[in-house]
């Protein structure tokens, strides 16, 4: 099947974290789709802290492509607070995560909520229990890794209807997963959310999810903090078979 078969992918600009492997390979795909006519975009962004990562090395700066050489983290805070002081884009942002990043949107909330609420109790948390996926594992940080998969995914997967490993229908979706554990979680305690980031493959096999969303987010957690003193925030960067999964806790007023 063309290229003509296929609708082209309007983006505004389009984060991609880290320059090494992964980074290098969505960066190229994006390159080749825009060459075919598939993706527009006003600019790609690939945050990396090595000014010699790979991207540096094989792809490089360009008009239209950047390597911005800081922190995820520091990145992200000056980034997002400025798109949540603005109207959503058209077309929109978005963002190109790394299988092997930290919960980077997670962390972002954290101290946005630290920010916002300095007189107030805010703590990362895991998760008491998971989803009941075949695998689930906690990282040292707290975070839950999740997966509908026991078994070993092709790289750079984009998730089809139908599983190319067990050759038969895809019946589950990670965003239902946690929404139903939000659910389970609420029944016990006040718990928000969830804040879903949903990375969706949307162009030569190039997953993402947009900023909106991030910002969007961040507004749950405040709409939370507000109404509860205490309450739980269910977070998660999922795509469809796999997630990373926390918990940012909001407590009362800190004693003086």
């Amino acid at each position: 099947m063309g290229d003509a078969f296929f609708d082209r992918v309007e983006l505004g600009y389009v984060v991609i974290v880290g320059g090494g492997c992964y980074g290098t390979f969505y960066a190229g795909q994006l390159l080749r789709a825009a060459e075919r006519g598939r993706v527009g975009y006003r600019r790609l962004l690939v945050v990396d802290r090595d000014p010699a990562c790979k991207f540096s090395g094989e792809v490089g700066s360009a008009p239209g492509r950047e390597l911005v050489v800081r922190e995820w983290g520091e990145f992200f805070d000056e980034y997002l607070q400025q798109a949540s002081r603005s109207a959503h884009p058209e077309p929109p942002d978005a963002i190109v995560p790394s299988p092997l990043m930290p919960h980077l949107m997670y962390q972002w909330l954290v101290r946005r909520a630290r920010a916002r609420w300095p007189g107030r109790v805010v703590e990362p948390r895991a998760l008491a229990a998971g989803p009941g996926t075949p695998y689930d594992v906690a990282a040292p940080d707290g975070t839950r890794y999740v997966s509908f998969a026991d078994w070993l995914c092709p790289t750079h997967c984009i998730e089809p209807a139908i599983c190319p490993v067990i050759r038969a229908p895809r019946t589950w979706e990670m965003s239902d997963a946690l929404t139903e554990l939000r659910d389970r979680l609420a029944a016990a305690r006040p718990t928000a959310g969830p804040v879903l980031f949903v990375c969706r493959h949307r162009v030569f096999g190039v997953g993402m999810f947009d900023v909106a969303a991030v910002v969007a987010g961040d507004a749950i957690v405040a709409a939370a903090g507000e109404e509860h003193e205490v309450v739980d925030v269910v977070v998660g960067t999922v795509s469809a078979c796999h997630g990373a999964a926390s918990l940012l806790h909001l407590g009362p007023a800190l004693s003086r």
